[in-house]
């Protein structure tokens, strides 16, 4: 009986021990299940947060480029707004440009009839044709004014060798100088690129032609005008036995050519005014006169007023020259 007993006893203890172990087993589970649900309750809500800011962050960048955009297009508006008026006021310039075009058409056509009824002896009235030669120059845009203020117009022979720089004044652009000129009224004309009369210029009509049609495309792409009246550098006698072939070449490309009547000898080492004026005034003596000054010369500079009223006073009618003229040979 008391055997049966402790068996009984020992049977109890180990279905006991065995209970245990299955509920620690079961505790372990449990707790290892609910670290498992915590973990991925920290994970879904960590990703729940990262999400969150992701789209706060890209709801205040999309807000931002809103208002950046918005703020693009008002100033593209403002742009378009002032491209309209640039436009506007770039087609007014070009109605301007062309009634000046049509008035210097005009001048040149009225020009023409006055040097016919000179010629025919039925007017009192003369032509002096001003023309500066080797420019531009920073001087110019003295010479410019004096012409302005006595409202007259002037022909200018340009060259285009170093003129980006002043050759009076290292400081100065001489580039604008051709723009100017014709936004004056001028004729601008040509006098070839480099005058090199004595390094190159004349050592065939292929070099001269060269040179002309050089200093045509630096006058078209700085002015817009072609040009078509040349002057040889020297005067037409310089070319010596070249001379007619190179004319034959400029007639071939429609340009005439001019040299001069009356000069006040400002091309060599004039110094003095009384020189210049008794040099001027014993070479005027043509009812048409193409009376040639440098607008690198300070003595043509200060008697030019006074020329001008002294040509005046004496029925001269002072304009630009234009290719039609009787003085352009052609």
């Amino acid at each position: 009986m008391e055997v049966n007993e402790r068996k009984n006893r020992k049977s109890a203890l180990k279905e006991e021990k065995k209970l245990k172990k299955k509920e620690k087993k079961a505790l372990d589970c449990s707790v290892k299940f609910s670290i498992l649900l915590l973990v991925v309750s920290i994970i879904t809500l960590a990703f729940i947060i990262f999400l969150y800011i992701k789209y706060t962050d890209e709801k205040k960048i999309n807000t931002d480029l809103s208002k950046q955009l918005k703020e693009e297009e008002k100033t593209l508006s403002g742009i378009n707004t002032t491209l309209n008026s640039v436009k506007e006021e770039e087609n007014e310039l070009l109605s301007i440009d062309n009634n000046i075009e049509e008035l210097r058409q005009e001048v040149y056509k009225l020009t023409i009839d006055l040097e016919n009824a000179i010629l025919e002896g039925r007017t009192d009235y003369k032509i002096a044709y001003i023309t500066f030669d080797d420019g531009p120059y920073y001087l110019t845009h003295s010479v410019l004014d004096v012409l302005k203020e006595k409202r007259v117009k002037a022909t200018f022979f340009t060259i285009g060798l170093n003129k980006d720089v002043c050759f009076d004044n290292s400081y100065a652009d001489c580039s604008i100088m051709y723009k100017k000129i014709v936004d004056n009224g001028h004729t601008i004309a040509n006098h070839t690129y480099s005058h090199l009369i004595f390094n190159g210029l004349y050592n065939s009509t292929y070099s001269f032609i060269t040179q002309v049609e050089k200093q045509e495309e630096m006058i078209r792409d700085r002015t817009g005008v072609t040009t078509n009246i040349v002057r040889f550098p020297g005067g037409s006698g310089t070319a010596g036995s070249l001379k007619y072939g190179i004319i034959e070449e400029l007639r071939n490309r429609g340009y005439g050519w001019v040299d001069w009547t009356a000069q006040d000898g400002d091309g060599g080492s004039l110094s003095d005014t009384t020189t210049a004026w008794n040099n001027l005034g014993g070479s005027i003596n043509e009812s048409i006169e193409v009376i040639l000054f440098h607008d690198y010369n300070y003595t043509t500079y200060r008697i030019l007023p006074d020329v001008i009223d002294w040509l005046e006073s004496k029925n001269y009618i002072i304009l630009p020259l234009t290719y039609d003229s009787v003085k352009v040979n052609k």
